[in-house]
């Protein structure tokens, strides 16, 4: 579990959420000082190719919204090209490749929601 503090408009909302949740329901958050809040789960990233990992993780680097996916497993990539697009603000935030390689898995879908640092995919 981990416990973050937010402030939406002025009010403090102390918010545990569990990781590892996979039933959709939300987590009910924990407030003593301010009203209660619901914190939504964190949506499981089904891998493209499961089992198929590379050893290049490509990560996000800003919380976001997957916009688009560019790359496909199997496909050559060179250092600088877009693997995923991510949405955040309203702005398109390509997330590219670190070295050549070959993509070894997608690890999200287009609509998924990420975190800064979560896994998108790797290389091989």
């Amino acid at each position: 579990m981990k416990n973050y503090t937010i402030t939406v408009n002025g009010n403090v909302y102390d918010v545990v959420v569990e990781e590892g949740q996979t039933s959709g329901a939300p987590v009910a958050a924990k407030a003593p000082a301010a009203p209660k809040a619901v914190a939504a789960p964190k949506a499981a990233a089904a891998p493209a190719a499961a089992g198929a990992a590379g050893s290049v993780k490509i990560e996000a680097g800003a919380a976001g919204k997957v916009f688009k996916v560019e790359a496909s497993v199997g496909q050559a990539v060179k250092a600088g090209d877009a693997v995923i697009i991510l949405e955040a603000m309203k702005m398109e935030i390509p997330v590219v490749a670190p070295q050549d390689g070959t993509v070894a898995s997608i690890d999200v879908a287009v609509g998924d929601a990420v975190e800064a640092g979560a896994l998108l995919a790797t290389l091989k």
